[in-house]
Parts: structure tokens; C-alpha cells; sequence
């Protein structure tokens, strides 16, 4: 009974006193895996603007701000460019779900871990999901699509610009036009593209695309930029169900099915960020913020000199690679310009041992892979802050001196020289 008590006390000022740890002050990392990376500190600056209330006027007139700039970095006229308020995930289910009703026919072409979430997604709001597969480390075809449209007739097609998980860069140009021709709508996840790699919505003939922060564009999870024409608005306008707390006096609901979704309701979300401001979420300041200077910062050095950034690190990386007598992985003319996968060399016998040296003793993450890949290849991002010379430098010098150390024999110092070489030419 006795000892019954004390367990009682001893639960109680557990309860009551909770540790409260130490102050976090992590030890620094330079962030080189396919995301996220380092945050650009006039973001992180951003972020410590002052908070304000979500229908004060300088609020909106920020949102409005931010709905400006992102049509710019997708380079698009379409009026409903924003923000929805969680990681790239929610982004993708935002679209997904305001566009696909229970029933209706997605396609998706699969070339790495992404095509499968965007299966996953579909069939879990309840679409006709199928797929079409291509090998880890080559790209779709223009050929191929078309014919599984013809023979799927869907009424989306689902797919992703680039996959970090293979590190492979599916072209667009002439999907667009392909899904037009045959009356089908294009839905594009450019999470680990956008900001890097050219990408263009309008002419591409795009209908609804999503992002995320936490790759080229440098910032930190937690805020998915999407933009959508008036083809998917239409649609959705057709779904609008405005929940009955918030719903306007004389408003009606649309004809068509409810979004299943309430958070991801893209028809209420529109109406936060239209003049009507309903009341459907309060949005994330913080993270309004961060989006806002993550496109300043991409629109001020120019969306093709970040282009022509990301490509000459990540040739210089290759090329330091390479050196050192390692494979890179993939179909080389269809690799992303800010995620690198290398081959794993038969002499490592632990790759994850090699990562967490890197870690540990130099500082410097790089990334695993999925599925097939899981243990083949290491995954290398130089993107957004992280893309500096002096950072490819690090992790070629840092990587050949890990693998040496467990005995891989390598040519010293060739690495670097070969990215200096390439550096060298610009």
C-alpha cells in the first residue's frame, strides 16, 4: 500500500515538474541530401517579422504580395497562384483532392517513390487510380503517355517534373499539348524542381501544379506554393460546399460533389485568398513570410542565372565524382540539375557507415535512396542556399577522405581538381 502511495507521488511530480530539456542549439549541418537544405538567411530573418492578424491590411496586402511572386517563379498569368499551409505533401493532396471526385480516372506515370505517393493519394480519394512503370533511373516517353491516355482515357494525369528519390528529370513540354488533344487535365508535383530546373506553366500547357520550400527554393518545410488556370477553377467552383459556421448569407453550393477534404478544400481555401477573405483557416504567418522572401530571393538573382547555377554545381560535382572513379546513377541526359545519385562502390560494404562519417565527422548530410535503390546509390543535393562552389568543395573532399579511410582506394585529390577544372570554365 505503502509503496503504492509513493508511485502515486512520484507520478505526480513527474506530472507537474516536466523536464524541460536544454535550449535547442543544434550542432551546424551543411544540409547536401535531396532535401531539405539549407535555409537562406534572409528567409530565416523573414521569419522573425512580427505576427499580425489574418485580415489586418497589411496581411492581406502581403498575401496578395506573395500570390504575385509565385506566378512569376511558375511562370504563369494564373490568378490563383498561392500558398496551402503545410509540407509539399499537403500541396499535391490540396490538388488532388479539389480536383478528383470518388470514381473518376487518374493515370499515373511512376519512375521513382513520388509517382507511387501520387497513387497512393488518388486511391485514397477514392479515384480510379492506374499507373504506367518505367525502370528507376530513365524517364517517360512522350510516346508512352500518349498511348496509355488512348487506352485510359483518364480524366487527370498525375505525374512529377523531378523525382529525387532517382534523381531523374521527366520533360514536359510536350505533355501538355498531348493532354489537350485528348480533353485531359495535367496535374505536376515540381517539388525538387521548381526553382532549379526551367520550368514553365503556361507554355508547357500545365492545369495544376504544387511545390514545396525545402528544395531549390531553400526555405523550410511547412508551405506548399501551388497555382491551377481557370480550366481546374471552373472545376472546383463546381464542388464549392462552404461549410455552414462560416458560409456567407445567400451563397449557394455548387452542383458537383464535395471535396472530401475540409482542409484541403481548395474551393474555401480560394476564398481566404480572393477579397471575400472567408474564414476557412488561419494562415501561417511565419511561413507566409518565408515563402514571400524565398521568391524575392529566386526572382531577384533571376530565374535563369539560378538555373545556370544549379547546372554548373552539379556538373562540377559529377564531375568530381567521376574522379574519384564512382558511377553516377540514371539516364544521363534526363538527370535533375540540383540532385546527384552516384553508385555505391562494390568496395563499401556498409554505405550507410560512409553517410554517418560524413555526418559526424564532417558535418555534411547526404541522402540514402528508396525502394530498389535503398543501399544502391547516395543521393548528393547542391540546391537553393546550399549551391555554392565552396560547399561542392567541402563534400568531394570530405567524401574522398571517409572513403579512404575505409578502404577505398582512390586517386588523391583528383576530385577536387576535376570540379575546379569545370568551375574554372565559366
Amino acid at each position: 500500500m505503502s509503496r503504492s502511495r509513493d508511485d502515486k507521488r512520484r507520478a505526480a511530480k513527474s506530472a507537474a515538474a516536466p523536464e524541460l530539456f536544454a535550449e535547442l542549439d543544434p550542432e551546424p549541418r551543411l544540409l547536401m541530401g535531396p532535401g531539405p537544405v539549407d535555409v537562406y538567411p534572409r528567409v530565416l530573418r523573414a521569419m522573425s517579422v512580427a505576427l499580425q492578424g489574418q485580415f489586418d491590411p497589411q496581411f492581406t496586402r502581403t498575401m496578395n504580395e506573395v500570390m504575385a511572386l509565385y506566378r512569376a517563379v511558375f511562370r504563369t498569368a494564373n490568378h490563383w497562384t498561392l500558398l496551402i499551409d503545410g509540407t509539399a505533401r499537403a500541396g499535391i493532396e490540396a490538388c488532388l483532392a479539389s480536383v478528383l471526385a470518388p470514381g473518376d480516372r487518374m493515370l499515373v506515370p511512376i519512375f521513382g517513390r513520388f509517382g507511387h505517393l501520387l497513387v497512393e493519394i488518388g486511391r485514397r480519394l477514392g479515384a480510379e487510380t492506374v499507373a504506367i512503370e518505367t525502370e528507376w533511373g530513365r524517364v517517360f516517353d512522350p510516346g508512352e503517355i500518349e498511348a496509355a491516355i488512348k487506352r485510359e482515357r483518364p480524366k487527370l494525369l498525375a505525374i512529377c517534373h523531378g523525382d529525387t528519390s532517382t534523381t531523374m528529370l521527366q520533360p514536359l513540354a510536350d505533355i501538355g499539348a498531348l493532354c489537350r488533344k485528348h480533353d485531359v487535365l495535367l496535374y505536376v508535383d515540381c517539388t525538387a524542381s521548381l526553382g532549379g530546373n526551367p520550368f514553365e506553366m503556361d507554355a508547357w500547357k500545365i492545369d495544376v501544379a504544387s511545390a514545396g520550400l525545402q528544395k531549390c527554393l531553400s526555405g523550410p518545410p511547412g508551405s506548399s506554393p501551388i497555382t491551377l488556370n481557370d480550366r481546374v477553377a471552373a472545376l472546383i467552383e463546381e464542388r464549392k460546399h462552404i461549410e455552414l459556421g462560416i458560409r456567407p448569407p445567400g451563397m449557394r453550393d455548387g452542383d458537383g460533389p464535395i471535396i472530401r477534404s475540409n482542409y484541403f478544400d481548395l474551393a474555401m481555401v480560394m476564398e481566404y485568398w480572393s477579397p471575400k477573405r472567408l474564414n476557412h483557416h488561419t494562415e501561417a504567418a511565419s511561413m507566409l513570410y518565408a515563402a514571400r522572401e524565398c521568391a524575392r530571393t529566386v526572382l531577384e538573382e533571376g530565374l535563369e542565372r539560378g538555373f545556370a547555377r544549379h547546372a554548373l554545381a552539379s556538373s562540377a560535382l559529377r564531375a568530381g565524382l567521376e574522379a574519384m572513379g564512382l558511377t553516377l546513377f540514371g539516364d544521363a541526359g534526363h538527370r535533375m540539375a540540383n540532385v546527384t545519385g552516384v553508385i555505391i562502390p562494390k568496395a563499401v560494404k556498409d554505405g550507410e557507415k560512409i553517410r554517418a562519417e560524413m555526418l559526424n565527422d564532417f558535418g555534411i548530410e547526404i541522402g540514402t535512396s528508396f525502394g530498389p535503390l535503398a543501399g544502391r546509390i547516395w543521393r548528393i543535393g547542391t540546391m537553393g542556399y546550399v549551391c555554392r562552389k565552396a560547399n561542392v568543395l567541402r563534400c568531394l573532399t570530405a567524401l574522398e577522405a571517409v572513403l579512404r579511410r575505409n578502404g577505398v582506394k582512390l586517386p588523391g585529390g583528383a576530385a577536387v581538381d576535376a570540379a575546379y577544372r569545370v568551375y574554372a570554365t565559366t
